[in-house]
């Protein structure tokens, strides 16, 4: 399996364990089994966006991020 391959797939564990509330997934790679725990929701979403990073660098492509900011108008 290619790199891109392990990343996709190592991505889409993480959502699925994100989207069913766990904070625990598992890896498999070629025969290989990792378990990855996290502490909050907030870590794996890091996790998250750290894979995302890794395959647009591999299709070579670019993440942009936005970050809305709000105010009361006070």
């Amino acid at each position: 399996m290619t790199a891109l391959a392990d990343l996709l797939n190592q991505r889409a564990a993480l959502i699925a364990a994100r989207n069913s509330g766990m904070l625990r997934t598992t890896f498999r790679s070629g025969g290989t089994e990792r378990t990855a725990w996290f502490k909050s929701d907030a870590e794996m979403a890091a996790a998250i966006a750290a894979l995302d990073r890794d395959i647009a660098a591999l299709k070579g492509q670019r993440v942009n991020t936005f970050l809305p900011t709000f105010s009361k108008g006070i």
